[in-house]
């Protein structure tokens, strides 16, 4: 008893302290363990398994439409980063350099990749001659390198995974589709298989990619009201094809510039998932991105039958990613076990069970006890999964709604940041200076202009000059 009662007693609650909260979930969780190398991190199985279901579900959205996978050298010569010097400036604190090749130093300094625009570009400059020969889908599975000063595992670390797509295209039209899609896609991603609303909105002119003429991006709400980026979308326009010369020869026989478009997620995306679902138990994982959707606990497992049923059961379920701890731990320990590592649901078979001809489904999100048939099994573990689904991500929208307030004075817009936790609407007059102004006096900054606009004031929150779009601000990660 004293063991499970520790095990729930090593996270500290979320009300208590919210940082040490995710930390503590993540390390009991065994989804991290910290590396010897400052700011590096080790995702274990649990947590890598999280990051094989977003990749594979992620990959055949890309794939549906015409996304092919490709994959780019890890390392940038200094002169072919230069090349786009927007792109440079806005990366060159992040930069990590190779200066030597075994004991020899190089004649040029090389970059280990931040992101692989200019690689793309690169090739696509002898890729692309023809119009015959675009659009181009590309994508890349890979890890980037940014030397970050803070760090906490998944929301920022000096290396992490993620994918990058770079399309090239014919027509300024036709990149700005393809920019919308992606956006599309994800926010679909996030809501659907991970169970998390999203505002989808562009960046304003100060917090858009280096390089890119619009970027657009889904904004998570977490629990303690902080806002996550949780995935972007940019429009580069043709400004890199003309820093790296990528032409094409079109129908009517002239030389024309490309246009294009690049779009990525990380495993940030695993830090969102904790920090939106979980609670002081651990973990929460929603049925589709879960490794493991129902784990069986055998009641009484040295019994004559036990292991057997729990074995048939697993088996029936062959549909669903189920394992059976069988291992020599307590029930309750187990039990406890589960809650922390997120598992949706457990089914637990014992003697009496096995007599009545029943199991005990518990749902991990609201720990209700459901009586079902053996017989029905299947049918109710779909059902069951089906509804945690539906029910987390209604949740979750329910708290964004819950946490989203509405300001038409500057000062009402103070109070809102400093003593409520969430985004807070607010009109704005497209100027970098109350951007900045904002920021400094409430540490607050702008999420996103929404793509679905609605107008509550005609002036802006700041300076009262007339307004141009309506914004999402809040403090963020």
């Amino acid at each position: 008893m004293a063991k499970e009662k520790k095990l729930v007693e090593a996270i500290t609650p979320m009300e208590e302290d919210f940082a040490q909260w995710y930390t503590d979930v993540v390390k009991k969780a065994e989804l991290i363990d910290y590396s010897s190398i400052k700011g590096c991190m080790v995702i274990k199985p649990a947590g890598y398994a999280i990051w094989e279901r977003i990749q594979r579900q992620l990959d055949e959205r890309f794939k549906e439409t015409g996304i092919e996978n490709v994959y780019m050298p890890m390392f940038i010569p200094e002169s072919l980063l230069q090349k786009e010097k927007d792109h440079v400036e806005g990366f060159a604190p992040e930069v990590a350099w190779v200066t030597h090749g075994g004991m020899e130093p190089l004649q040029e300094r090389m970059c280990v990749r931040p992101t692989s625009e200019t690689l793309f570009c690169d090739f696509y400059a002898n890729e692309i001659q023809s119009y015959r020969d675009l659009p181009k889908l590309y994508n890349q599975w890979c890890s980037v390198v940014r030397w970050e000063k803070t760090t906490r595992p998944f929301l920022r670390s000096r290396e992490f995974l993620w994918q990058e797509g770079h399309t090239a295209h014919a027509t300024s039209k036709e990149a700005e589709e393809r920019t919308i899609q992606m956006l599309n896609i994800y926010a679909d991603f996030c809501e659907q298989v991970l169970a998390i609303p999203v505002i989808k909105g562009k960046k304003s002119e100060k917090e858009k990619f280096s390089g890119a003429e619009e970027t657009y991006t889904i904004e998570a709400l977490m629990h303690d009201g902080k806002a996550l980026q949780s995935g972007t979308s940019h429009n580069f326009g043709d400004g890199f094809a003309k820093a790296f010369n990528i032409q094409y020869t079109d129908k009517d026989n002239t030389l024309k510039y490309v246009h294009q478009t690049s779009w990525g997620m990380t495993t940030r995306l695993i830090g969102a998932i904790i920090m939106v679902h979980g609670d002081n138990s651990g973990l929460m994982l929603p049925p589709k991105v879960a490794p493991t959707q129902a784990m069986i606990i055998p009641i009484q497992q040295k019994k004559d039958g036990v292991l057997e049923k729990a074995e048939e059961i697993k088996k029936n379920l062959g549909e669903f990613r189920v394992k059976i701890d069988d291992t020599d731990k307590s029930p309750g320990w187990k039990f406890s076990e589960q809650e922390m590592r997120g598992i949706p649901i457990r089914i637990e078979i014992g003697p009496k069970d096995i007599e009545a001809g029943q199991a005990v489904i518990v749902r991990r999100d609201t720990r209700e006890k459901i009586n079902v048939s053996i017989d029905e099994i299947n049918i109710k573990v779909k059902e069951i999964l089906e509804k945690i689904q539906q029910d987390m991500l209604q949740r979750a929208r329910s708290h964004m709604e819950q946490h989203t307030f509405t300001a038409v004075t500057f000062e009402e817009f103070k109070d809102y940041i400093e003593n409520r936790q969430g985004f807070v609407k607010a009109m704005w007059c497209g100027g970098q200076d109350c951007e900045t102004i904002i920021k400094e006096e409430t540490t607050a900054t702008s999420r996103c202009m929404p793509l679905w606009q609605e107008k509550i004031s005609d002036h802006c929150i700041c300076c009262n000059k007339p307004a141009k779009a309506l914004v999402y601000w809040g403090k963020a990660y």
